[in-house]
């Protein structure tokens, strides 16, 4: 509605600048001239906004260093009302849920629609840009004076082409490491992010799980590609990739199409089990309660046993005394069994003595 005019009065200055105006007509008129044409007031001018050119194929990355010390504040972007998958849930159950339509018109798409670019969305004091770099990197060094949030330099494990690649700070060199959105903003426009609010927008294009530290000419190749027109081209990273797109469309209520649907699941056909990165922590284990365990039966007292009785010791047995036996009489046959025995000569009461030696009576025998 064109602004409302103050009212004046009609005065004798407008009386003879009217006649002064009407004189300057009659003489063009006279003249042969054509009346000069008169300008509409301005509040009857109706401007009209000049059709929106299509955007250019974005790159999703803002790859211009931003200072750090005049972080751009996201306003009232809230993260926490966008909420992640369930803590474990499998990739292939999460895609299921994703509504299959096709992509809306890119009408209207700019990367003001989502916000400030690396607002520092967390409140934590560096932009976003600068949170990736500090989580991503490895052997930083930070600038001084900087609240710790300017990454100056460091060492990037690209996931996107597993290759090492060093970051430093510059208007030239800033550009090798890129900051890319996972799902690409240009693909989210057109898969429901129109249907967000400015502050959800704001959190999609801030939220690290849809931010990751990439290769720059790689991202660059990516453009704004979905998983059916763009993956990896580092194999063993595509599950993980796929999983991480799949949690953020899930997270921010966007669909995917038929060829970006099947393209997930073929390759989560090598990976059937990978769970979607989420922020959300496994459930408190509830307690087991035990039943109560049952009485035990009373038990009698036992009695003390009874002491052993003493053992006592038999007394010594005196050993019985020993007997000579004496040894058997030997027997000869004749005086020359006594000579050989040597016994001869062999006198009575000699064992062997026998009266059959002793011819002549006189005790000897066998002389």
């Amino acid at each position: 509605m064109p602004a409302a005019r103050p009212n004046r009065r009609f005065g004798a200055t407008d009386f003879i600048m009217g006649s002064v105006l009407a004189s300057v007509l009659f003489i063009t008129t006279a003249c042969g001239g054509a009346p000069a044409p008169q300008s509409a007031p301005a509040s009857d001018v109706v401007t009209q906004s000049p059709t929106p050119s299509p955007s250019p194929s974005p790159t999703e990355d803002d790859v211009a260093p931003v200072d750090g010390d005049n972080v751009p504040d996201a306003g009232n972007a809230d993260l926490a009302a966008n909420v992640q998958p369930a803590f474990a849930a499998k990739a292939r159950e999460v895609l299921a849920t994703l509504p299959i339509k096709g992509r809306a018109p890119k009408t209207g798409y700019s990367r003001e629609a989502f916000g400030q670019a690396w607002a520092d969305v967390d409140r934590n004091g560096c932009d976003t840009r600068n949170d990736i770099l500090d989580r991503d990197l490895t052997a930083k060094t930070i600038k001084t004076g900087t609240r710790n949030c300017v990454i100056l330099t460091g060492i990037l494990a690209d996931p996107y082409t597993a290759e090492t690649i060093s970051f430093v700070r510059g208007s030239t060199t800033s550009s090798a490491v890129q900051i890319d959105h996972v799902v690409a903003l240009n693909d989210a426009w057109q898969k429901g992010a129109q249907q967000l609010s400015v502050e959800q927008r704001t959190a999609l294009a801030n939220d690290p799980l849809n931010l990751l530290a990439v290769d720059g000419p790689t991202n660059q190749q990516k453009g704004a590609g979905d998983a059916a027109t763009w993956l990896p081209p580092n194999k063993a990273y595509r599950c993980d990739y796929v999983a991480r797109q799949i949690s953020v469309k899930a997270t921010y209520s966007l669909w995917v199409t038929a060829a970006e649907h099947d393209s997930m699941a073929k390759v989560l056909d090598s990976c059937n089990d990978i769970e979607v990165p989420t922020n959300q922590t496994p459930p408190p284990v509830e307690p087991v309660i035990l039943p109560p365990p049952a009485p035990l039966a009373p038990v009698a007292p036992v009695e003390a046993a009874a002491p052993p009785a003493p053992v006592v010791a038999a007394p010594p047995v005196a050993p019985a005394p020993l007997v000579e036996v004496p040894a058997a009489a030997p027997y000869y046959q004749n005086c020359t069994a006594v000579r050989a025995a040597g016994a001869a000569p062999i006198h009575a009461g000699q064992p062997g003595f026998e009266s059959k030696f002793d011819r002549d009576g006189d005790g000897v025998g066998c002389e």
